[in-house]
C-alpha cells in the first residue's frame, strides 16, 4: 500500500465508506442451508449496491468436488490451517474495507471451528459476524471460540432477539455491538396456490409442504404420524417432503433415513398421501414449490434453533405455517402470524393441519398476515441493514495518528520486568500478561540473552549484577551435555531437561553469550568462567549448519577475540563461515533479492551483523561491505510506506522470494536490527546507521504500523508483538530482553558516536 492509498483508506474509514467486502461462508453449489444463505446475501448485496466489490471466500469441506462460480475468489479447505493463513493474506492484500463472516459451528476446522479465529486475527479490516447459531449451553471449546469472535467483531448480527439475550447473558457480549437483522426472504407477489399446482402434478390436492436438507432433527416423523387423522377428513391430502438428504448423513448411512420415513408412511397407511422429492432445489424453483403449497410445516425438534431459512422463505412468500415453537418460529410467527404446536405433539399437528385445510378463508387470512410480515424482511432490506452496520463498524474503527517526525526519546534500561520473570534457577520463558507462566519452564536461549544483558546494563548495583550474572551463568553451565557435546535448551519448571541436545541456534546463541561475558563482565571471576566454558565447548560451532547459529557463533568468537587477542579457536570459527555465507548470497541473489537465503525468517539482521563483526575482527573490508549492503537491503524490507520500522512478520517466514508480510511483528526483529545497525555504525562511522538504529528502536515506543507502544515504561516490560488487531499483551522473556538489550544498545550508541573509526570504503 502506498502513502497515498493509506491516506485514502483513512478518509474512507472516517466516513464509513465501503468499497470492497470480503464475504466468508459456505457457497453454492455446496449443498447446505448456509451455502444457500451466503449465496443469497451475496446476490442481494450485489443487486442493491452494485458499486461495492464483493470477494467470496468459500469454506470447502471436499476440496476439488465443487465447481464454484467465478464470484468465488478463494475456496478455503476447512481442515487446512495454512489455507486460512493464505486467505488472511489475500484479504489483507485485497484492500477489503470490511470482512463479513457467516458463522456456524461445524463448517470451520479445529476444535469448535477455531481455525477461523486464526484467519480473523491475521487481518486488520473490521469484522461483521452473522451468527447462525448461539448456544445456551456451550462446551469449553464452543465458548472459547464464541468469545474470540465477540472480541474480534466490530458488529455481531443476529436473526432473533433470543440470540441477543443469550450473547449478553451467557457470553457477556457488549449490547452495543449486537444488531438484529431478520433472515432475508424473497420478494415475490402473493400467489394463489391452485394456479401453480399444475406445474408439479398436484391439481386437485390439498398440499402440505416441508422442505430442506433431510435429517432426523427436522421432525418429519411427527407430521407423518399425524396424517392418518387428517386424511380421513381430506382424502385429497398430499404431504410433500422436498429436499435432498443432508450430505453428511448420506456419507454416514446413505439414504437409510429417507427409507425409514417411507416405511413409516407405509405402516400408517398414508404412503399415497406422502411424496418424497429427493432434490436440492435452487432458488426460483424452490419458490415455485412453496407458492404451490397450501400449508407449510416446520416440525423441528430443537427448541434452541435460532435460525431457520426454510421458515423465513415460507413466511416471505405468504404461507400459512404450522410449526413447533423453536426460537426462530416463536419470534417470526408471534402475534398470530402462524400456528405453534408443542414438540412431538402428533395430535396437535393433526388438529391444526386439519383445521387450516378446512377453513379456506382463515388460511388465506393467515397467509396474508405472514406475507405482510415478510415484506419487512426482504433481501434488499437485509442488504441495506447489513451495509449500515458495516459502515458503522468501519467508521468507529480507531484512526491512525500522524507519523512521528522526530525519533522518540529512548527509555532508560529498567530491570524490574527481568527480575519479575526470573528466579533462583534462571529466567522463565513465557507469561500470561505480566505474570510468569511456569508451565513452560525455562530455555537456554533466554538465559543466554539475560546473561548478555547483565554485561550491557549500565550503572547497575555491583551486588545485584553479581547475583543475576551468577544465576544466568549457572543455567548455561548446567545445560552443557558433555557426553553429547551440545547444550540443552528447554528445562521444565521442576529443573528436569526436556531434551539431551538443544537446537543449533540455541547452541550458537550460548557461545555468543559466553564470548560477550568474557569480554564485558565487570568481575574477573565471570570473565575467567566464561573463557573457560567457551574454550571447553566452542568447538561445537565448527559443526553448525544453520546460518543463524553460525552468525551467533561468529558474534561470540569476535567478542572473545577482543577479550583474548589471537584466540585460536575464535579465529577458526571466524575463518570458517564468512566465505560460505557470501557464497550462499551469490547463489540465491536476484536483482530484487539481495539475501543469503531464498526466504526470510526470524532474527534476520543477525546474518549481516555476523559478517560485519567478522570483517572487523579479521580486518577484511569486503566482509564489512557485504554485511552493510545486505543490512541495508533487510532494513529497506522492514520499512512501511509511511517510513516506520516494520518487523518482518512471522507469517512471512519460509515464503520463497516473497515480499514480507506485516504481521505478527515480534520484538526480537527490532532488537536484532538495532544491534546490527550499531555494529554497522562502529564499523563504518556512517551516521546513517544511527538513524536506522533509532528507527528500529522507535518500534518499541509506538512508531509502528499500529501506533501502539510495546514497551511498558513503568517496569521495563514489553508486549510480545503486534497482531493485526492490536497488541499481544503477554510479556515473555524474549520480548522483555529484546527491549532492554535494545535500550542498552541505543544508550551505548551515544557514547560510541564520539569514538568511531574512519569510514570504510564499501567498494574495497
Amino acid at each position: 500500500m502506498t502513502i497515498g492509498e493509506a491516506k485514502g483508506l483513512n478518509m474512507a474509514q472516517a466516513t464509513g465508506e465501503i468499497s470492497k467486502l470480503a464475504l466468508i461462508g459456505n457457497f453454492l453449489p455446496r449443498q447446505c442451508g448456509l451455502a444457500t444463505f451466503t449465496t443469497d446475501v451475496f446476490e442481494a448485496m450485489r443487486a442493491r449496491f452494485p458499486d461495492i466489490a464483493i470477494d467470496v471466500y468459500a469454506m470447502d469441506d471436499h476440496p476439488g468436488r465443487y465447481a464454484y462460480p467465478p464470484e468465488v475468489t478463494c475456496a478455503i479447505p476447512d481442515q487446512d490451517l495454512s489455507a486460512y493463513l493464505a486467505a488472511a493474506r489475500q484479504i489483507e492484500a485485497s484492500g477489503a474495507s470490511a470482512i463479513w463472516l457467516q458463522h456456524e459451528y461445524g463448517i470451520f476446522g479445529g476444535p469448535a471451528g477455531e481455525h477461523i479465529l486464526t484467519l480473523l486475527d491475521r487481518t486488520t479490516a473490521p469484522v461483521v459476524v452473522t451468527l447462525h447459531t448461539v448456544l445456551e449451553e456451550p462446551n469449553v471449546d464452543q465458548r472459547r471460540v464464541m468469545e474470540g469472535l465477540l472480541r474480534r467483531a466490530a458488529r455481531v448480527v443476529v436473526m432473533a432477539e433470543r440470540a441477543r439475550d443469550l450473547l449478553t447473558r451467557i457470553y457477556g457480549a457488549n449490547p452495543h455491538q449486537i444488531v438484529m437483522i431478520p433472515h432475508g426472504v424473497p420478494d415475490r407477489a402473493l400467489a394463489e396456490p391452485d394456479t401453480l399446482k399444475g406445474r408439479f402434478g398436484w391439481d386437485g390436492r390439498k398440499v402440505v409442504l416441508t422442505f430442506g436438507l433431510l435429517s432426523p432433527g427436522k421432525g418429519i416423523e411427527t407430521v407423518i404420524e399425524a396424517l392418518p387423522a387428517v386424511a380421513e377428513r381430506h382424502p385429497d391430502l398430499l404431504y410433500v417432503v422436498l429436499g435432498a438428504t443432508h450430505p453428511n448423513l448420506v456419507a454416514h448411512e446413505g439414504e437409510a433415513y429417507r427409507d425409514r420415513l417411507k416405511a413409516l408412511a407405509d405402516e400408517r397407511g398414508v404412503a399415497d398421501h406422502v411424496a418424497f422429492i429427493d432434490e436440492f432445489v435452487l432458488y426460483d424453483r424452490l419458490l415455485d414449490y412453496l407458492q404451490a403449497a397450501d400449508l407449510y410445516c416446520t416440525p423441528y425438534k430443537n427448541p434452541a434453533q435460532i435460525t431457520s431459512g426454510t421458515l423465513a422463505y415460507a413466511v416471505g412468500v405468504g404461507k400459512a405455517v404450522v410449526s413447533t415453537p423453536y426460537v426462530h418460529a416463536s419470534e417470526i410467527l408471534d402475534d398470530d402470524h402462524g400456528v405453534l404446536v408443542p414438540f412431538d405433539d402428533v395430535a396437535g399437528f393433526a388438529a391444526e393441519i386439519e383445521r387450516l385445510l378446512s377453513d379456506d378463508a382463515g388460511r388465506r387470512a393467515l397467509s396474508e398476515r405472514a406475507y405482510a410480515r415478510g415484506r419487512t424482511m426482504t433481501w434488499p432490506r437485509l442488504a441495506e441493514a447489513t451495509l449500515s452496520a458495516t459502515r458503522d463498524a468501519v467508521a468507529s474503527r480507531p484512526r491512525r495518528l500522524a507519523a512521528r517526525v522526530t525519533p522518540p526519546k529512548p527509555l532508560r534500561p529498567d530491570m524490574a520486568a527481568v527480575e519479575r520473570m526470573s528466579d533462583a534457577t534462571g529466567m522463565l520463558q513465557h507469561s500470561i500478561y505480566s505474570v510468569p507462566d511456569r508451565r513452560h519452564g525455562y530455555c537456554i536461549d533466554d538465559n543466554a540473552r539475560a546473561l548478555m544483558l547483565m554485561m550491557a546494563v549500565p550503572d547497575a548495583d555491583p551486588v545485584w549484577r553479581d547475583k543475576w550474572t551468577t544465576i544466568y551463568a549457572s543455567f548455561l553451565q548446567y545445560a552443557w551435555n558433555a557426553d553429547a557435546r551440545r547444550y540443552r535448551n528447554f528445562m521444565r519448571f521442576d529443573r528436569t531437561w526436556c531434551e539431551d541436545v538443544g537446537s543449533e541456534d540455541s547452541n550458537g546463541r550460548t557461545l555468543w553469550a559466553l564470548g560477550v561475558t568474557a569480554r564485558d563482565a565487570r568481575e574477573v571471576k565471570h570473565r575467567d568462567w566464561a573463557t573457560l566454558l567457551f574454550d571447553e565447548t566452542a568447538s561445537l560451532a565448527l559443526d553448525l549448519q544453520s546460518l543463524r547459529a553460525q552468525a551467533f557463533a561468529m558474534l561470540g568468537a569476535a567478542a572473545m577475540l577482543e577479550a583474548r587477542p589471537g584466540h585460536e579457536l575464535s579465529l577458526s570459527i571466524l575463518r570458517r563461515f564468512p566465505d560460505a555465507h557470501m557464497a550462499m548470497l551469490e547463489e540465491t541473489r536476484r536483482p530484487e533479492w539481495q539475501w543469503f537465503e531464498i526466504v526470510l525468517a526470524y532474527d534476520n539482521a543477525r546474518l549481516p551483523q555476523g559478517l560485519i563483526a567478522a570483517g572487523r575482527a579479521l580486518d577484511r573490508p569486503e566482509l564489512i561491505a557485504c554485511g552493510v549492503a545486505t543490512l541495508q537491503w533487510i532494513c529497506d524490507k522492514q520499512t512501511s510506506p509511511e517510513g516506520r520500522f516494520r518487523a518482518v512478520g512471522t507469517e512471512s517466514f519460509h515464503r520463497p522470494y516473497a515480499e514480507p508480510l506485516k504481521f505478527d511483528q515480534q520484538p526480537l526483529e527490532a532488537q536484532a536490527t538495532v544491534d546490527a545497525c550499531v555494529e554497522a555504525f562502529r564499523a563504518t562511522g556512517d551516521r546513517h546507521w544511527v538513524a536506522e538504529a533509532q528507527r528500529a528502536y522507535g518500534w518499541f515506543l509506538g512508531s509502528n504500523d499500529l501506533d501502539l507502544p510495546l514497551a511498558s515504561s513503568d517496569d521495563g516490560g514489553c508486549f510480545d508483538g503486534l497482531m493485526p488487531t492490536g497488541l499481544n499483551r503477554n510479556q515473555g522473556a524474549e520480548s522483555i530482553l529484546a527491549l532492554q538489550l535494545a535500550s542498552c544498545a541505543i544508550s551505548g550508541l551515544g557514547k560510541a558516536r564520539t569514538n568511531v573509526p574512519e569510514p570504510v570504503n564499501a567498494a574495497a
